[in-house]
């Protein structure tokens, strides 16, 4: 059985991931961390991952950006594996990751689900044979009106990938709302909406002269990412130090 720490518990995800693991054999939640101790668990509970001294095998994050340093620390220092799923990191906490991958094994993925991790690479493909032929690429995302972040994390990492397969010819353009100039032949246009109670939706558009191709990805509940992040838990309990990604759980490297 992996024995797990849910950084976050008591957040939306969190609430998710507890309902999931409590029905898998395969892993337990031992302890949890959050700030907010309204809601009664069935695992004990610390309102800093700092307090936390219970044995575990696996740490998953879903919590805010700002939590992220204190358990970066804790788990270089306890050689603690880490699924850190939390978005909207800052460039020296992004620098941070890399750095504690030599003390412990690190899974950061903007996305957690199987679908999206797919669509990455399909986005691969087709970069490479639209975009030298003209294509211009356009990404929309949707999410709920309390997502803080925008661009998504799972944008710009749709993104990196279509700039990766193009070696990184392309600019990102975030917002043309102040500037009024026509668009960039070598430009991929990100744009963020935020309402209701949208899970998440990303739409990459391939626009062409006469034709247009879309690629869209919709999630319909939260458990599409808890899934995945329970999954990836159970790929990196006992692994080396090192950086690992959703691609390497999908391969079952």
């Amino acid at each position: 059985m992996i024995r797990m720490i849910m950084h976050g518990c008591n957040g939306k995800m969190g609430r998710v991931i507890t309902d999931l693991c409590r029905e898998d054999c395969e892993i337990e939640i031992v302890a949890g961390v959050d700030p907010y101790m309204g809601i009664e668990n069935e695992y004990p509970v610390f309102a800093n991952i700092a307090e936390c001294k219970t044995e575990a095998d696996v740490v998953v994050d879903f919590a805010a950006a700002a939590a992220v340093d204190g358990l970066l620390d804790y788990c270089a220092q306890r050689k603690l594996p880490v699924v850190l799923c939390t978005t909207g990191l800052s460039s020296k906490q992004l620098a941070k990751v890399e750095e504690i991958s030599s003390e412990t094994a690190v899974l950061k993925s903007a996305n957690m689900s199987l679908g999206i991790n797919m669509l990455l690479d399909l986005l691969q493909k087709a970069a490479r044979i639209l975009a030298p032929a003209g294509f211009d690429m356009e990404i929309v995302e949707k999410h709920h009106n309390q997502k803080v972040d925008a661009p998504s994390g799972t944008a710009l990492a749709l993104a990196d990938s279509l700039n990766e397969a193009l070696e990184n010819a392309y600019a990102y353009k975030y917002d043309r709302t102040m500037d009024r100039t026509k668009r960039e032949k070598y430009e991929i246009g990100i744009q963020a909406v935020r309402g209701g109670n949208i899970v998440g939706e990303h739409e990459v558009i391939f626009a062409g002269i006469d034709e247009v191709i879309e690629f869209k990805h919709t999630a319909y509940s939260k458990a599409v990412f808890a899934k995945g992040a329970v999954e990836a838990a159970k790929f990196l309990a006992g692994r080396a130090a090192g950086r690992y990604e959703m691609s390497d759980v999908i391969a079952g490297v």
